[in-house]
């Protein structure tokens, strides 16, 4: 049964549930990947949203291929993977001989890229998310490529506006964002030589019961941890409905490729997210520091244009972060760092 926001469960219990759940198609995805032909190749599969995402696709197009390329230090997501039907290549995309003999597939998900960790080798940071792209880009002129980006290629803007649109240039602070716009202009680039249809999935937050941002702000409310909140007003979107955009886009591919902001319609507070789960868990949330007038913020409209809005809203999020936070389930223990202003990760 497609996913819709009549079927979504009042409580995940466990990981494996949430895991199915992230795996359900809607009926507009399965319409949407119906529109355009041939295997669906992801690269970097293997990060926090890969797996899901690669089978949320075999999930809504059972009769397609789907290929999750990664390195695979962890063995284990390839058993996921194959559990669910989906084939693995193991593959180190710094290798640009190992990227050209991968199958040529018609749809590209790009996923790879450093984030955590870029400040302690910015060399290396600027090689995956910039040089990698290029290598990509070059191997599969004739594909459609939707390029998983980010909302922190914007500068801040105020948090009383819309957010930054599509048609704002990027302006980051640090060299891990910096990086990122390296990615995204070196996939334009070929993307203009080569006709390559595409799509920069410029994502604001995705988020799980495991990590993410409603993840670290109801944990530090239920330990007593600070929450610093002069980066003090987010947007988020819930992982299904990010994986869904994202595989979407496919057959909303332009030439040559363009950007599209992919986060939540809404944008929050730090302080009233941190109150509410405060009321939830009966106790006080500990908060410092001053809301700065300026944030990393994205107007979402286009994606609402095109897909609607997400099917899985805050109140329905709050209630589930709460549930999973005050069992004690697991978390991936990767922090947003959505609290950090001046790009350094």
């Amino acid at each position: 049964m497609p996913l819709t926001r009549q079927t979504l469960p009042k409580t995940i219990p466990d990981v494996a549930a949430l895991d199915d759940l992230l795996c359900r198609p809607t009926q507009a995805l399965i319409d949407d990947l119906k529109t355009i032909d041939g295997d669906i190749m992801i690269l970097g599969v293997a990060g926090k949203m890969g797996p899901t995402l690669a089978g949320l696709a075999k999930a809504a197009a059972p009769e397609r291929r789907v290929i999750g390329v990664a390195r695979f230090s962890d063995p284990s997501v390839k058993d996921w993977l194959h559990a669910r039907g989906i084939e693995t290549i193991n593959c180190d995309l710094m290798d640009e001989k190992a990227i050209h003999a991968l199958p040529k597939a018609p749809n590209i998900v790009f996923m790879a890229g450093r984030k955590f960790g870029a400040e302690g080798d910015l060399s290396l940071t600027w090689a995956m998310n910039a040089h990698v792209p290029a290598l990509v880009a070059q191997a599969f002129p004739a594909s459609r490529i939707v390029a998983f980006s980010t909302g922190c290629i914007y500068p801040f803007v105020p948090v009383d506006g819309k957010g930054s649109s599509e048609d704002m240039a990027p302006n980051p602070p640090g060299e891990y964002a910096q990086s990122c716009v390296g990615r995204e202009r070196l996939f334009e680039y070929f993307s203009r030589k080569f006709g390559t249809p595409g799509r920069l999935f410029r994502l604001n937050y995705a988020i799980d019961m495991r990590y993410g941002v409603l993840h670290d702000i109801a944990t530090k409310v239920l330990t007593g941890t600070p929450i610093d909140v002069s980066l003090g007003h987010v947007n988020f979107i819930w992982q299904g409905d990010a994986s869904s955009q994202a595989l979407r886009c496919l057959a909303h591919c332009t030439t040559p490729t363009s950007p599209i902001n992919v986060s939540g319609r809404e944008i929050l507070a730090v302080r009233d997210l941190a109150a509410r789960f405060g009321t939830r868990f009966g106790r006080a949330p500990v908060l410092v520091g001053k809301e700065e007038p300026t944030a990393w913020l994205t107007d979402t409209s286009k994606a609402v244009e095109l897909f609607g809005l997400p099917v899985v809203d805050t109140e329905q999020l709050i209630a589930w972060t709460a549930d999973w936070v005050a069992r004690a389930m697991p978390s991936l223990g990767k922090p947003t760092k959505y609290e950090v202003r001046d790009g350094r990760y």
